[in-house]
Parts: C-alpha cells; structure tokens; sequence
C-alpha cells in the first residue's frame, strides 16, 4: 500500500486553461492528474452533436492536451482521470488510442460507460421509476417527449475498476467531479466501500480541487493579496492512507493556498453542510478541520461520513422555448437615465406580451439589481431579454432591437447586430435506483459488467457535534459602522434556481457576532426584488461559516435564465458590501486577523490611495453621496 498519493487538478469545466494539464506534470511529481469537463447543459450539447456524427458527443479538446503531454506522461508514469467523454466515452477512447499508435506509443485507455438512460427512459418509467422532478415534484410525464439528455451521475467505484485493470487514462462520461478525486485514493490505498469516514475525506478532497484555482486563489475575496494571478498554480492533494490530506500546489507559480481560500472553496455551491450528498457517501461537511501547515500548504483531518443513498441522480435536460438578447450602449451624462427612456420605448413599441422579459444595465445595476443604488457612470451596455415558447414572438424581438436606435435619446449604439434566438435546454434533475443503472468498463479486454460495492444500509443521523468556545475581546470602545467585507468574507454560487451564499467570519472572535447579527430574514430583507423565495441558513462554525440558501433568485437558474449572472456569482459580494454596526474591538480583532493571514512577499495591500470608486463588497470606506 502506498504510504502517500499526490492528485493534481488540471481543469474545473470545459473550457478553463488548456496548458493546465501539462503544466501540472511537468512541474513536480504527481501520481494522478484529473480534469472536470461536464456540467448540466454540456450532456445536450454533446447529444445534439452526437445525433449529427456517430463519432462525436465528447470534449475533443480533451485529445490535444493529452497529445501534448503523452511521451511526458509515460515517461513518468502518471496516470489521468476525467469525464471528457460526456455522451460517447467509447468514441472518446477510440480517439486516444488512434492518437497515440498515430505517435507511435502504445496507451492503456479505459471508458466507463452506462450511465447514458435516453434510450432506456420509457423502461424505467415502466419499471415504476417515476423520474419526477426531484425539487420541484413536476411530472416526468410532461417534459418526457422534449428530453434531450439524461444521464445517471456515476461515482468512484467503477473508475476504481478501470484503474485496476493498469489503465493509463481513464474517460467516463457523467461521474461526479468529487468520485474522480476520490477513486485514486480507493485504488492506492485499499478503502473499503463502507469505510464512511476515510471516503468521505476524499470527497472533501474533491470538492476543493474540481473548481481548478478557485482553491488556489481564483475567485478569491482578497483578490488583492494574491501574487502573481496570471501564472496561478492549479491545485494538489497530498493524500495519507487514513485519509487525512494537504491541499498545495507547485512551488514557484501564483496563487495561494490558505485556510481563507480553501473555506471559501468549501462554502461554494453548497447546499447542507451536513448533508453532502454523493454516490459514494454522504459527507459532513460541519465535522472537517482545517489548519495552515506551511505556505501554500493546508492541512484537512476529521471529516465524518455516512452511508450513501440508495438511489442515483440523474441529470437530464429538456428543450424550453426559446430565448434571445439585444444590447444598446448608452453613453454619458445621464446613461442610467437615458438607458431605462430606451427601455420603456422599445418595450412599448414592440408590444407584445412574453414569458419572460428583462431589462439590464450591465455597468450600472446589472449583477445587483436593486442593491446597486443610484449612481452616476459614463455608460450603460442597455440589454434587453426574451424568453418564449413561440418563435415568432423572438423574431419580432430581434427586429425591433436595432429599429429603436434613432428613436430615443441621444448617445446610443447598437452592439452585437440583431439578437439570435436560442433553444433554451431546462436542467431536469431526478432519482433512480442504484440497482437498475450498472456502469460497464471498456478496456483492450473488451466490455465488463460492473457491480455496485456500495453497501444499502438505512439512513444514519450526523454525528453529534461538541458545543464550539469564541475567544472574547474586551467591551469598551463603543461601535463603528462598516461594510460587512471587514468582518467577512465569502463566495456564492447556483444550485438551479437557488444560490448559495458562504459567509466565513475573518476571525473566531467575529463568529458569535456573525451569528447573531446575519439572521435569514436580514439576509432576505437585503436581497428584495432579487431573491423571491425563502432563504435558508445553516451555522457551520468549524469553518466559522453561515451557509445562505436563497431560493427563486436566478430568475429560473442556469440557461432558462434571462440574468447576466445566471448562477449567483455576484452575491456573496453584494451582501459582504452591506453596511453593519459593530463593536470596535470586534473589528480590530479581525484586522488583527487579516494582518497575520498575508504571507510575507504576497502582495501586501497597497499604501497608496485608490483612484476612482473602491470596488465594492471589498474594503469599507466612506460613505459616499449617491446622484
């Protein structure tokens, strides 16, 4: 058994940094290098290209980076993961193959395969599977004859498999981002299939490397204390036989790996923190602990785990209607003005009645809405959005965009030319028995029916959990009023038509004030006319934390959406700017905190003062007078 298993991450969706996987080869030793490829709407993509050529429905942009690489990789024995393979892993695999004999090398390449149902959808709802929508509870039966796509999301074990039969390159199609993580950890070390809490690690592990440098720094709050984003590494795990690991990355590139970036990483996307659902175990997110083992070096132990579920997710996409934007620049003074004049003329002009509309001005309100206040800039990107079953609507639509240019103030432009109307595919997320979806492996052997090893066992409660102590700081000094951004920091992100919204206190001593003062009712009050639904809050005080679920407000989630920002990626910075009264020492405890988390040599915060507008949710700073 190996006494240690070095993971690298090379990619978090399809699209991010090509030199990535060849990079994280190149510069250090590492065991295994994995890549995400797939999200919800990729699957259709790939099933419509599939429909037009047998040989394709899979990330061919997957085969170069590899191509790069291969007399690299072999030389040094790395083996990869990934689920480029999307809704034909088999073509996939022939692809690599046909590469590397073209190079003159042999490849061991295996596909997992099985977990495409749309040819087995009407046999499952005959064997009773229901396939209702699992939030919602809508009827299978009414989108039935529009689906586009629908896969199972497979986990580790059957990756497992293939590694174990030598393979060099591993491809499936819909596995979970965290069960390609988590497999080379079952391989090197030998975990059994109930070993909850040492699988539930490598889940943990997963998740924070599957985003690539959102743990290394990207996306970070404290954008400012990061070195070098440019040449940003890409994320390692350090994994040890009991499960225990270090999150880190290769010396020498940018980035940083600290206990604030991998929390906030932890806090992305995330529903229950109790509740971490996956095929191979549910994980408790509330029980991980965390501590900074040297520069760039993070240090993850006492993660719980619990039986998985007996069921599979699966993910599947419908055709919606259609949908189309337009866009008119409006430029100063006045644009914000002149933008909604524009507006209101072109709506009433067009006169028609749609499913959907909205009205954006992107550099002004267009991520916040109602939050972003009244203020003057020197122009506004006007765009205006249409969503609508009849197609006929969206053509009066797309003409009427440029037709209004002369008609309303001055200072106007068309961009973009007339809009295009887009068949909107609507994510349609259900459950299947474990049992009635069996993965196959495909290897130079030829095709092997797998089994699930995954005991069904009854659901388990969470472990109870020791009631936390806060360091105090001493009364007196009166209070101050701030942006919450001086307090915390955070990062949110989409879970359909719900965000997420993770606010990690800056200091221990700021939590108890965290919990008591961001209720989920001041969290709905703030968010007003974005957030249409309840909010939920869930206290993770190990990683002093508050998880924020804020449901109906992406106008619908992912590509039904009309917003410039479908998934919630803004929202964490829209509250951490709210303004918030707290006790002074409170405050200066956690800029006694922010001073001890900068690195020597990793960009210190500049000295100098900031031209124009400070960005906001970032630093607090005087309040300003609003035009």
């Amino acid at each position: 058994m190996a006494d240690r298993v070095r993971i690298a991450n090379a990619g978090g969706y399809w699209g991010d940094d090509l030199a990535q996987f060849k990079r994280q080869i190149e510069l250090g030793p590492v065991d295994f290098v994995t890549l995400d490829f797939l999200a919800e709407i990729t699957m259709s993509i790939m099933q419509k290209q599939r429909a037009r050529d047998p040989r394709a429905g899979y990330a061919r942009d997957f085969i170069p980076q590899v191509e790069e690489s291969l007399d690299l990789l072999l030389e040094r024995g790395v083996r990869v993961i990934s689920n480029p393979g999307g809704v034909n892993p088999l073509a996939c695999r022939e692809a690599l193959l046909a590469m590397a004999e073209k190079r003159g090398r042999t490849l061991e390449v295996a596909a997992v395969v099985g977990d495409d149902l749309m040819d087995r959808l009407d046999e499952l709802t005959t064997q009773g599977v229901s396939l209702d929508d699992m939030d919602t509870g809508a009827p299978f039966a009414a989108v039935r004859d529009r689906v586009a796509s629908a896969n199972a999301y497979y986990g580790a074990w059957p990756v497992v498999e293939a590694l174990g039969s030598g393979a060099q390159i591993v491809v499936t199609g819909r596995c979970t981002d965290t069960g390609i993580t988590l497999a080379p950890m079952i391989h090197a070390f030998g975990w059994a299939p109930d070993d909850w809490d040492r699988l539930a690690h490598g889940i943990v592990a997963g998740h924070i490397i599957e985003c690539g440098a959102q743990s290394t720094g990207g996306n970070f709050t404290d954008w400012r204390e990061i070195r070098d984003l440019p040449g940003i590494g890409y994320p390692i795990v350090e994994v040890s036989p009991d499960g225990s690991f270090v999150v880190t990355k290769h010396a020498g590139t940018g980035g940083a790996v600290t206990v604030r970036t991998v929390k906030e990483q932890l806090l992305y996307e995330m529903g229950d923190p109790r509740s971490y659902i996956t095929p191979d175990v549910i994980a408790d997110f509330a029980t991980i602990r965390l501590e900074q083992a040297g520069r760039d070096r993070v240090r993850v132990w006492g993660v719980k785990g619990r039986p998985a579920p007996p069921s599979l997710k699966v993910s599947a996409a419908h055709t919606d209607g259609f949908k189309a934007s337009g866009t008119l620049i409006l430029s100063g003074p006045a644009a914000a003005e002149k933008a909604r004049a524009f507006a209101q003329l072109f709506w009433k002009r067009l006169g028609l009645s749609f499913e959907a509309t909205h009205t954006e001005l992107i550099g002004h309100s267009a991520c916040w809405g109602p939050l972003a206040g009244d203020v003057d800039v020197p122009e506004v990107l006007l765009r205006l959005s249409v969503r609508d079953h009849d197609r006929a609507k969206l053509e009066a639509f797309s003409k009427m965009v440029p037709a209004v240019i002369l008609s309303g103030p001055p200072g106007v432009a068309v961009t973009g030319g007339r809009p295009q109307a887009q068949e909107v595919m609507a994510y349609w997320p259900a459950l299947v028995p474990r049992d009635l979806v069996k993965p196959r492996l495909i290897t130079r052997e030829g095709e092997t029916p797998l089994e699930w090893p995954t005991p069904l066992l009854p659901p388990q409660k969470p472990v109870a959990l020791p009631k936390p102590t806060w360091p105090k700081v001493k009364r007196g000094g009166g209070s101050v009023s701030v942006r919450l951004s001086e307090l915390a920091h955070g990062r949110s992100g989409d879970k359909g038509d719900t965000a997420n919204v993770g606010v990690i206190a800056r200091c221990p001593e700021v939590y108890p004030w965290l919990v008591q003062t961001l209720t989920a009712k001041r969290v709905k009050a703030r968010f007003k006319g974005l957030c249409l639904g309840k909010v939920e809050r869930h206290e993770v005080p190990n990683l002093t934390a508050l998880n924020f679920l804020l449901h109906e407000s992406l106008g619908g989630g992912g590509t039904v959406s009309l917003r410039i920002d479908a998934q919630g990626k803004t929202y964490s910075h829209a509250l951490l700017a709210m303004e918030v009264r707290v006790p002074r020492a409170l405050l200066a405890a956690a800029r006694a905190a922010d001073r001890a988390a900068r690195v020597p040599g990793r960009g210190a915060r500049s000295t100098a003062k900031p031209r124009g507008r400070r960005p906001a949710g970032l630093a607090s700073g005087p309040k300003r007078r609003r035009r």
